[in-house]
């Protein structure tokens, strides 16, 4: 594919950045970990995260320092807002400077390992077999893999009980769209609001959208396909027979959950990082799936983040960055990141084992992590943001009115391919 070059690469990933998770903006922190550092490396090792909001005390600081001192080195740790972090991260790449980690949203994998500042995990020995085929695909370009998923989040469909107890619906009936949207009527013609999501114009829009989209069998090589159209023609539906409010034009995913949590609707669409605020709600909450169009579970989007190994003039350092990396994707691992960050999934069969054991409850999200897909799969790498852009804009012109749900995916596939020139 084309290389555009990376003040053009930073520029069109900062129009793709998640708001997945609460990411202040706020100035880099910094913290050391404990450790000695053994003969074969000189100075500390550097690692990049976006968690300014964990600081040096935190369980994830410790977390990091633990694996540290496994391989027996100290490591320095930045943190920066996510697209600070992918923007410097691209500026050190290209100054020779790259820090030895960096843990980056999944969908900027395909934007540095396209400009050639990341490490594959081949090159330095490290398995990557044990982890879930779906989910490290968004790490994957051109046949390599360039990242390991510390963990996973994505969309399902919550619930208020209250409400679909009162209209008569049980969850456990929703096997398909016919299914969904039977329930949905029902709650309508009970008096009740049947359902908020967010369909912003941003790459929140794109990642609430993407779970109908796939579900009816759409790829995101051909926008406008009928597939894609009848997914769209779904959720205009909704809007225009008062099934959705308006308000899903310009909601954002927390927006959505604000609305949610008023206990006036009966089903939002949101991600794993809501399960605490869930249990905190005023009335009994649930979870299913999002149903694919003609049954069974619509792979929904993947968030989180992956770790990354940027290129380094020393290659002596690979061998103890293996080792950190080894340590912090253990089954053990990988549930204490799991739980330290609002419920990340594994990425293993065997974490997702072991987080089951501890919590039961999770099951529903870790069966829909099992299902999901990475936005940057398919080998789509750096061509991905320009079609997501594509993608919302044609939602919004169809939600608006402005043009049929044809006609707008008609015009995003046409903006698609001049943005990709495939």
């Amino acid at each position: 594919m084309n290389r555009p070059s990376v003040s053009t690469r930073a520029a069109v990933f900062g129009t793709a950045v998640l708001a997945l998770a609460a990411c202040a903006s706020t100035p880099p922190q910094s913290g050391s970990s404990s450790g000695t550092s053994s003969a074969a490396t000189s100075g500390a090792y550097t690692w990049w995260d976006p968690y300014p909001q964990h600081d040096a005390n935190s369980a994830w600081a410790k977390r990091v320092e633990t694996c540290a001192g496994e391989a027996g080195v100290t490591i320095q740790r930045t943190a920066y807002d996510t697209t600070a972090l992918t923007n410097q991260a691209l500026l050190a790449g290209q100054e020779g400077n790259a820090p030895d980690v960096i843990l980056l949203d999944n969908p900027a994998v395909s934007t540095l390992a396209d400009a050639g500042m990341l490490t594959a995990m081949a090159d330095f020995g490290l398995d990557t077999s044990r982890f879930d085929k779906n989910l490290i695909a968004a790490g994957e370009l051109d046949g390599k893999t360039y990242g390991i998923p510390i963990g996973a989040n994505t969309l399902a469909l919550y619930y208020n009980k209250k409400i679909l107890d009162e209209a008569g619906v049980d969850p456990a009936s929703i096997k398909d769209w016919t299914s969904f949207d039977a329930a949905l009527k029902k709650v309508k013609a009970a008096g009740k609001k049947p359902i908020t999501f967010a369909a912003i114009g941003t790459e929140e829009g794109s990642f609430q959208f993407l779970p109908w989209f796939w579900g009816a069998g759409a790829q995101l090589t051909q926008l406008d396909s009928p597939q894609a159209v009848e997914a769209l023609t779904l959720w205009t539906s909704w809007v225009k027979d008062g099934i959705a409010p308006n308000s899903v034009i310009s909601n954002s995913q927390n927006t959505t959950w604000e609305e949610f949590l008023t206990g006036e609707f009966a089903f939002a669409e949101n991600g794993t990082w809501q399960i605490n605020s869930a249990a905190k709600a005023d009335f009994p909450t649930g979870v299913v799936q999002i149903p694919g169009k003609d049954g069974g579970v619509a792979p929904t989007p993947t968030g989180g983040e992956f770790i990354t190994v940027p290129v380094q003039k020393d290659t002596a350092r690979y061998a103890v960055t293996k080792k950190v990396l080894e340590c912090m994707t253990t089954p053990e691992g990988l549930v204490e990141t799991g739980t330290t960050f609002a419920y990340y999934i594994p990425s293993t069969a065997a974490g997702q084992e072991a987080i089951l054991a501890k919590e039961a409850t999770l099951k529903p999200w870790v069966e829909a992590v099992r299902s999901a897909k990475g936005r940057t799969s398919d080998n789509l790498g750096t061509d991905y943001p320009k079609i997501s852009e594509a993608l919302w804009t044609g939602v919004q012109k169809a939600l608006s009115g402005s043009a049929s749900p044809a006609d707008a995916l008609k015009a995003a596939q046409a903006q698609a391919k001049q943005a990709t020139g495939n």
